[in-house]
C-alpha cells in the first residue's frame, strides 16, 4: 500500500489530464474542475491544484518564460511527463477508462474535428467501431488540450467563441500517426483561418510570423484582405504550455505551405 503522501499512478493520470485541459491561469484550488477532480481522486484542492503547477515545471513554454512560484516536480512526474509524451494516444485512452470507473461522463464537444463521420456511416463493423471510439476520445482530447493552451483565443485574431474554434493539426492527422494526439502539434484557430493553414495558404515560419501565400498578395476579395492577408507578417498569440514544435512548423512550410507556392509559379 502506498504512503499516505504519495501519489498512486491513477491520482497521477488525472492530474496530468487537467494540466492539460485547464488553462495556466485557472490552475488553482477555486477551480470548480479542481475541486470536483479532487473530491474523485481522494486529494484536496490544494494538493491537487499544486500538483498541476509541479507539472508546469516541466512544460518548456512556462520555464521558458521565467515564470516564478514553480515548484520542482517529483521524479514520479517526470516519469509520468515522459510517458506521456511518448505516447499520447495510449495516455488518453487510459485516462478515459479512469474517469469511466469514477463515474464521470465524456464531455460532449461543442465542435468536433477529424476523418470522423464518413468512416462512422460507412463502416459499421464491431472493431472498426471499436477504433472510431478510440479516435474521438482522442480527438476530443487533442481539443480540449489545445483550447485551453491557447486560453481558448484564436492565435491568429483572438476570436474567443469556442463554437468557432478549432483545433489545428500543424503536421496532418493522417501524416504522423504518433503525435496525432501531441498538442504541441496544435494551433488554436479560428474555423476560416484553420482552413487556410491546413490548405497551405498561410503558415508561420520560425518565429511564429504568419506568412500568406503570394498566389493571394493581390487578391482583391475585401474579406480575404481584412480577415487573412491583413496578418501577413504577424506574430501569432504565443500558448500558455504546449508550444508548438519547430519540427512540426518545418513540416507545414516545407510539404504543405511550398506545395501551394509550386501552385503559384504553374499559374
Amino acid at each position: 500500500m502506498p504512503a499516505r503522501n504519495t501519489w498512486t499512478r491513477n491520482q497521477l493520470l488525472i492530474a496530468f489530464k487537467l494540466y492539460c485541459e485547464i488553462p495556466f491561469g485557472k490552475m488553482h484550488s477555486r477551480n470548480p474542475e479542481i475541486i470536483k477532480y479532487a473530491a474523485l481522486i481522494g486529494r484536496t484542492p490544494s494538493a491537487l491544484a499544486m500538483k498541476l503547477t509541479n507539472m508546469a515545471s516541466l512544460d518548456p513554454a512556462i520555464t521558458s518564460t521565467g515564470r516564478k512560484g514553480l515548484r520542482a516536480a517529483s521524479v514520479a512526474d517526470k516519469a509520468m511527463w515522459d510517458q506521456m509524451q511518448s505516447d499520447w494516444e495510449q495516455f488518453a485512452l487510459e485516462v478515459q477508462g479512469i474517469e469511466e470507473g469514477l463515474g464521470i461522463q465524456a464531455k460532449e464537444e461543442i465542435h468536433r474535428e477529424g476523418p470522423f463521420d464518413a468512416d462512422e456511416r460507412d463502416d459499421h463493423s464491431g472493431e472498426s467501431r471499436s477504433v472510431l471510439t478510440a479516435a474521438r476520445i482522442g480527438q476530443e482530447f487533442f481539443r480540449r488540450s489545445v483550447l485551453s493552451a491557447y486560453n481558448y483565443r484564436c492565435c491568429v485574431t483572438g476570436l474567443a467563441v469556442p463554437e468557432l474554434l478549432i483545433a489545428s493539426h500543424i503536421v496532418p492527422w493522417a501524416k504522423d500517426p504518433s503525435n496525432r494526439l501531441n498538442p504541441r502539434n496544435g494551433l488554436c484557430l479560428s474555423m476560416l483561418h484553420d482552413k487556410a493553414f491546413d490548405m497551405g495558404i498561410m503558415t508561420l515560419d520560425e518565429n511564429m510570423t504568419i506568412h500568406v501565400s503570394r498566389l493571394y498578395a493581390k487578391d482583391t476579395d475585401e474579406f480575404f484582405r481584412a480577415a487573412v492577408y491583413a496578418f501577413e507578417g504577424q506574430r501569432i498569440a504565443l500558448p500558455e504550455k504546449f508550444i508548438p514544435r519547430a519540427d512540426f512548423l518545418d513540416y507545414h512550410r516545407k510539404v504543405i505551405f511550398e506545395a501551394r507556392r509550386v501552385c503559384e509559379y504553374s499559374i
